[in-house]
């Protein structure tokens, strides 16, 4: 667009490594592919993944030797700049939020993201929790309905249910009319996972899961997400009865183990425009929320990425515009 700059403020780094390689650089405006749709961000998701993409984890998936500086940040909310030629969903003032790893560019002011990694921010939700939105959403809704079928009625348990994918999962499947036993971490976990609308909570650290699950579904649960692995993701498949069903996403370490009569799947949250298209409608029937942990400017992106090494309960937001 004609009034864009030329130029924006980025979070990038000229090479792969710790918290010492991030800076704030002033780097030209990126351009729109036929494809794409360029977003003036407003605030920026922070994952786990985007420190290991700091460190070169994804390195190997760019096709060819990274090129820098190089923009962090794999998912943002923000308004629409511009469109490519060829898009046919969006236009300029669109609400949008967005899902782009590795390379999505969102620690600036603006960046070009493929049609298909886009959808509209749900009716009047925040901006700053639409930036969480993406990667946690769609991958808790693609566990759940995609792998595991939920049914109005099952019984389901969510495993990590105060960590991003987590409790959006808790969310997901009421609003899709299960029953939610959710295992969180801490009495903050505890506390979040209640407001949030679970049916029933335990704390992983100090309840006894194996008690609780049996206490909720006597006959045996239907389905469980696992959003973290270890022992107790072992005895959660315990509980479940035969035939159950068990998802987690991959890169949950260590993977859980199969278990004889349960079906266990791994699987990945890719974006896609159907399934934010079901995602939405999912958030706007509501409640959901995506809770906001902590919201820092873009030059303490050190400390965000910090944060979300630490225990925490839901995202941590950096705020950009």
């Amino acid at each position: 667009m004609a009034n864009t700059p030329g130029t924006m403020r980025a979070v990038a780094i000229d090479r792969f490594g710790g918290p010492e390689v991030l800076e704030v650089k002033s780097l030209p405006v990126p351009e729109t592919g036929p494809r794409d749709v360029l977003i003036r961000v407003a605030y920026a998701g922070v994952a786990e993944w985007d420190v290991y993409e700091q460190e070169g984890g994804f390195a190997g998936m760019l096709g060819g030797e990274p090129t820098f500086p190089y923009i962090l940040g794999s998912e943002g909310a923000g308004v629409v700049e511009d469109v490519g030629a060829e898009v046919e969903r969006f236009s300029p003032g669109d609400r949008v939020y967005a899902m782009k790893l590795p390379r999505g560019g969102f620690y600036a002011e603006y960046t070009a993201v493929p049609e298909d990694a886009v959808a509209f921010v749900p009716g009047t939700f925040p901006m700053e929790q639409a930036a969480g939105l993406g990667w946690i959403g769609v991958t808790a809704l693609r566990g759940l309905e995609d792998v595991l079928d939920v049914k109005p009625g099952e019984s389901v348990l969510v495993l990590g249910a105060n960590g991003g994918v987590g409790h959006a999962a808790v969310q997901l499947a009421r609003l899709m009319g299960a029953r939610v036993l959710a295992v969180a971490s801490g009495p903050d976990g505890v506390e979040l996972t209640r407001r949030i609308g679970a049916d029933a909570v335990v704390d992983g650290r100090e309840g006894d899961v194996v008690a609780a699950a049996r206490e909720f579904a006597p006959d045996g649960l239907d389905a469980a997400l696992l959003t973290a692995g270890g022992d107790v993701a072992q005895l959660v498949l315990s509980t479940l009865r035969k035939g159950g069903r068990a998802a987690y996403p991959h890169g949950v370490e260590p993977e859980p183990e199969a278990v004889e009569g349960i079906r266990l799947q791994g699987y990945d949250g890719d974006p896609a425009p159907d399934v934010m298209e079901r995602l939405n409608r999912l958030v706007e029937r509501g409640p959901f929320e995506v809770h906001v942990a902590g919201v820092f400017p873009l030059e303490e992106i050190a400390k965000a990425m910090e944060a979300v090494g630490r225990h925490h309960v839901g995202k941590v937001v950096v705020r950009v515009e």
